[in-house]
């Protein structure tokens, strides 16, 4: 393989110090992925790479890889940093002399490396011809080429990416029953009635979602829009949609308006408009009435039974559903004072309304999250989480949110197969909720099933591109599964600018097994110093995880004990500390951790099966069994 930097000569004669920096961070990127694939980094050249593999095969994913890689970093960049690379393959006899290669297979590979366009990659035929029907993407022939120095000419084949492929989504050409539901504009003179318009924007995209021949983006993503003055071209690109939906609410009185448009982004013209003046009372009628009418102008069919779940109101109060959309906001954010306040909102919506069954739900979310996210509470936020769901499903089977976080309780109590057919009810019901798919893609994760997983958590990602927990948790796919630590570190990152406190944790994990220490230090330290108030000895849990990202092992058993005292201070559970006893290879200890945990129904133990930091007792017993009583045998 030869892979070069485009267009770095131009750049280091224009402003060296900035082609000094890029080539840095370019080699820092690349090379993590050349062991993974089994090559041998020869040498570099300047900007270039010379690497060997031990097959073609292995060349050729590891070199999409690393534009896959590049490709991300770039859509995060303005042009002038971004980093664009070329890359060839051959395969071919070479000599081997003082760590270096030789031979005309040298020079084939970095010939075609010049053919590929920026950001491409190029293959001899040789390689076609062995990776044919074994790789994943398609290649196709841009004919024989003269090479320099090559007596005959060689057929040259062009590995088609993602974001190359025809009609794909970076060509901006997205279906248009994918559709985007953006935050109807409060036309009223009163502020207070912006809870109103959200009410609007939430219930329609709860509706619409419900239909399956639509992909409806989550509330999450399109509420960044709120107030926004970017043409929908832009948004539709920016959230890969097809459609968008757009309005405004205005109240006096008892009396709104209801103002609508759905527009096909690419041919920018309305597909369907409508103004509703109704009583304040019809408002679920409007919105219901809103989705039978995209769906027709999309010539979308709406089965017998999403009609029916259609024109079903969650609540006649309005001030219950207006507690309901502020607990959803707060929740969205995860971060323990928000999903405590959160929690508060809904309660005040059951009051309110006790009959509303969302209300439980919410409950229910926010108390799972507070003890499987922060460890806080365990056995009491269980007790409640089983209540309020039980209480939801009571007042309502065909709530999707309902069995969605049925399936999550669950998934903690180790009945997987169980939390299986939950989401998948909650999928049927409600094919666009981003959240039945991420927390399905957990328990897939959990059992072993890495490709369905992976199914689930990009569907999830495609529902709610801007959703911070849906990109922290691709994250960890990439980090316990993959183990491709840079891909995920980006992942968290996004997580992070989104708004999710815990990525910052995740990227301290990351940055600790890339080696870059002082990076891990300086995240760890936020959240500790943004959690102070619940675990006012953060500190010292953060002695223990430098020491073990570190390989400190010394200070390390110093520190433990410290937190097994005081576990709840700390912010640690007995799953974490297994964790760190198995780096210092204390079998005894870490199953002693681990039955605890078992005992209290820990979230975290769930990942015992994939978890790289669980790789030293996969072969004792007692692995084994505990697995088998996990439910994940």
């Amino acid at each position: 393989m030869f892979t070069d930097v485009v267009g770095y000569t131009a750049l280091s004669q224009y402003n060296e110090a900035l082609a000094m920096e890029l080539l840095e961070e370019h080699r820092k990127l690349m090379r993590p992925f050349f062991p993974k694939y089994n090559g041998r980094e020869v040498k570099t050249i300047g900007d270039a790479f010379l690497v060997e593999f031990a097959s073609a095969l292995e060349a050729v994913r590891c070199a999409f890889a690393m534009q896959n890689a590049m490709h991300d970093l770039n859509s995060k960049r303005p042009e002038a940093r971004m980093i664009q690379i070329r890359i060839g393959v051959h395969s071919g006899d070479v000599i081997h002399s003082q760590n270096d290669v030789y031979g005309d297979a040298v020079n084939v590979a970095s010939r075609i490396e010049s053919l590929a366009d920026p950001g491409g990659i190029c293959v001899s035929e040789e390689v076609y011809k062995q990776t044919k029907n074994k790789f994943e993407l398609p290649m196709s022939s841009i004919g024989k080429k003269e090479l320099k120095n090559v007596t005959e000419p060689v057929e040259v084949f062009r590995v088609v990416e993602p974001w190359q492929q025809s009609g794909s989504q970076d060509a901006g050409h997205f279906p248009r029953d994918r559709i985007a539901i953006l935050p109807f504009r409060s036309m009223s003179p009163d502020p207070t009635d912006e809870y109103l318009a959200e009410g609007i924007t939430e219930e329609i995209i709860s509706t619409v979602s419900g239909i399956s021949g639509l992909s409806v983006i989550s509330r999450t993503s399109v509420m960044g829009y709120k107030g926004t003055t970017k043409r929908v071209g832009e948004i539709g690109k920016e959230l890969k949609v097809g459609s968008v939906l757009e309005g405004s609410f205005r109240k006096a009185g008892n009396r709104i308006r209801v103002t609508t448009q759905l527009i096909d982004v690419e041919a920018d013209k309305h597909l369907w408009a409508q103004n509703y003046d109704r009583n304040l009372d019809d408002v679920f009628e409007v919105q219901s009435d809103v989705a039978k009418q995209v769906a027709e102008a999309l010539r979308v069919k709406v089965l017998s039974p999403e009609m029916e779940r259609m024109v079903k109101k969650p609540t006649e109060n309005t001030a219950a559903y207006t507690h309901y959309l502020k607990g959803r906001s707060l929740w969205n954010k995860r971060g323990i004072d928000d999903l405590k306040q959160a929690r508060r909102y809904f309660e005040d919506s059951i009051r309110e309304d006790p009959n509303f069954a969302l209300g439980y739900v919410g409950i229910a979310d926010c108390s799972l999250l507070l003890r499987n996210n922060w460890s806080l509470d365990s056995q009491s936020n269980l007790k409640i989480a089983r209540e309020m769901v039980a209480k939801a499903l009571e007042l309502d089977q065909s709530c999707a949110e309902a069995h969605a976080t049925r399936g999550l309780l669950l998934t903690v109590e180790y009945k997987h197969r169980e939390a299986e057919e939950e989401y998948k009810r909650a999928i049927e019901l409600k094919p666009s909720y981003a959240t039945a798919h991420q927390w399905y893609f957990q328990v897939l994760e959990n059992m072993g099933r890495r490709n369905e997983a992976h199914e689930q958590i990009e569907k999830a990602l495609e529902l709610d591109p801007l959703s911070p927990i849906i990109n922290e948790n691709y994250g960890g796919y990439y980090f316990f599964d993959v183990r491709d630590y840079r891909r995920a570190l980006d992942l968290y990152k996004r997580a992070a600018e989104l708004g999710m406190l815990s990525a910052h944790g995740m990227m301290a994990m990351a940055y600790g097994k890339l080696k870059m220490f002082e990076d891990m230090r300086k995240e760890g330290a936020i959240v500790t110093r943004e959690t102070k108030d619940s675990f006012p000895m953060g500190e010292v849990g953060d002695e223990a995880f430098f020491a073990w990202m570190e390989g400190d092992l010394q200070k390390l058993r110093i520190v433990l004990p410290k937190i097994e005292e005081h576990p709840q201070e700390t912010g640690w559970n007995n799953t974490l500390l297994a964790m760190a006893f198995a780096q210092l290879g204390d079998k005894d200890r870490v199953f002693e951790l681990l039955e605890k945990a078992f005992a209290e129904n820990e979230g975290h133990l769930s990942g015992l099966k994939t978890g790289e930091f669980f790789d030293g007792i996969r072969s004792d017993p007692r692995y084994f069994d505990l697995l088998k009583r996990l439910g994940l045998d």
